[in-house]
């Protein structure tokens, strides 16, 4: 892996690249995590024919941790960051989490920017809003209630990040991060507070706008894969197929949690590269 640092309108961001492919992929990380802990994954993905950028994301060390976190400013950093990196071809999307969601976004927002596009963990912004009326995902979801407390940043850092090593263990039941990637994420935690719950506050303050815009339908190509056994974002149910007009399946992975790519970064990148293929 090689880093490198791209100067953008929104500041300077740093980012993990992988592979001499042809074929430009840009992986977007959520919440909480950052592309170290997927560097098995993002090789998976480059000896599949990529060229894979995974940048840290606003809000998470050593990128800018200072906001906005609102929806247009997290677009003005990728749109920039995707013109610069990529500015003559389209490229491929894949995004975890709330990489996932701005995955959705970015595909509204820019079709002509990606060819086709892979979300991990998160239904549509749409179909999650309808999901979270069950009590069970109401339950799974507490920590986002958590989050808009002021002063949660301290309850999330309190005894070495203990609430976030036991998010990820309920999240991927059975699997852990190496020690090694567990402190590297910690050390990047403690640098970023609060950027990386800001998210969920923005999302409360831009909740009903973000989803009227979210109904028109994505036309870009667009698989979104779940864990069998994730344990943040429950199987989704709801036929959303109406919320995309181009080509688009919904397709459970058996035998993994909500870090899918990190738990079985070979399987899940090959399933990947069919799509994109």
């Amino acid at each position: 892996m090689q880093e490198r640092t791209f100067d953008l309108p929104g500041g300077t961001f740093h980012a993990l690249i992988a592979g001499d492919g042809e074929r430009r992929l840009l992986f977007l990380h959520g919440f909480p995590d950052h592309p170290p802990s997927a560097e098995r994954f993002l090789a998976s993905l480059a000896g599949r024919g990529f060229r894979v950028l995974a940048p840290w994301l606003r809000g998470y060390a050593p990128s800018p941790t200072q906001g906005p976190f609102t929806r247009a400013r997290h677009l003005e950093d990728l749109g920039a960051l995707v013109d610069q990196w990529s500015p003559d071809s389209p490229i491929d999307l894949v995004g975890h989490d709330w990489g996932a969601v701005f995955t959705y976004v970015l595909c509204l927002t820019t079709p002509a920017r990606i060819r086709r596009a892979v979300t991990m963990a998160v239904p549509h912004p749409r179909t999650f809003a309808h999901q979270l009326r069950r009590p069970a995902q109401l339950r799974a979801s507490w920590y986002m209630g958590l989050f808009q407390l002021p002063g949660a940043e301290h309850l999330v850092a309190r005894r070495d990040f203990r609430l976030v090593d036991a998010l990820w263990r309920r999240w991927s039941p059975g699997f852990a991060l190496p020690a090694e990637q567990r402190a590297a994420l910690h050390a990047c935690l403690a640098q970023s507070m609060p950027g990386p719950i800001e998210y969920y506050r923005a999302a409360v303050r831009e909740g009903a706008s973000a989803l009227r815009m979210m109904a028109t339908p994505i036309t870009t190509p667009l698989l979104a894969l779940h864990g069998g056994d994730d344990g943040c974002v429950l199987r989704p149910t709801r036929d959303d197929s109406r919320l995309f007009a181009g080509d688009y399946v919904r397709e459970i992975m058996p035998g993994v949690g909500h870090f899918m790519h990190l738990e079985d970064p070979a399987r899940v990148a090959t399933r990947i590269a069919e799509w994109l293929a």
